[in-house]
């Protein structure tokens, strides 16, 4: 008897419908951004103050995956944005099927970038793609500088590491030189950017490379 691999086939199916998610966002010139992290590191945190200094004129969607309440969605929209919750009722990740099942409630047709808060947890959304055109690891000084070597898939796969609450820097033992260099050696493609999203140290850089990445998704 022939052996099936599960967890290959499920990350098989995976790959197709997160293949048929990125035609529908390329049909609608959509930048989409999917953002990992820790419990607590500041995802939601880092959405309403990004909503609140993104030029007038950009359109943004918002989908929120989260074990359960809507919390989060609720904040993003009293910042302005258009989005829908995800519950995964215990599951750790968000899947393409997932994104794909609410796309429809989504109007995809005149945005300009979705973002795409998965589930706090730096593990299991490294392996999953949902159709995006970059994963964005969201990484906070609370947490300590070693999460890059203990979890490095996620380094490797991301387009960005954002270290979030660095202007509680001078209360804590984090080494920032040590994580930025960490990064760099699983990632010398990675961008790192150094913000608070709190006090809005750093957010001005960060809104110039969604910018900046919304004119390579346009072809400009």
């Amino acid at each position: 008897m022939s052996k099936v691999d599960i967890g290959k086939k499920m990350l098989s199916e995976n790959d197709r419908l997160a293949a048929e998610n990125r035609v529908r966002f390329a049909e609608a010139g959509l930048l989409v951004l999917n953002l990992i992290s820790s419990p607590g590191s500041g995802k939601t945190a880092l959405l309403e103050s990004t909503l609140d200094r993104l030029p007038d004129g950009v359109r943004v969607l918002v989908i929120e995956g989260d074990v359960s309440t809507d919390r989060d969605i609720e904040r993003v929209r009293a910042h302005g944005a258009d989005g829908v919750q995800i519950n995964t009722a215990g599951g750790c990740h968000l899947s393409a099927k997932m994104v794909g099942k609410v796309l429809p409630d989504l109007n995809l047709d005149g945005a300009d970038v979705l973002f795409v808060e998965n589930v706090g947890n730096l593990i299991c959304p490294s392996t999953y793609d949902l159709g995006e055109d970059a994963k964005v690891v969201l990484l906070s000084t609370t947490e300590g500088d070693d999460k890059p070597m203990k979890y490095p898939a996620i380094f490797h796969e991301s387009s960005v590491a954002v270290i979030n609450k660095i202007d509680l820097l001078p209360h804590l033992t984090y080494d920032i030189e040590r994580a930025e260099r960490e990064i760099g050696v699983l990632n010398a493609d990675c961008d790192i950017l150094r913000v608070s999203a709190l006090k809005g140290t750093g957010m001005d850089e960060w809104i110039a490379w969604i910018l900046r990445k919304m004119k390579e998704k346009r072809g400009e």
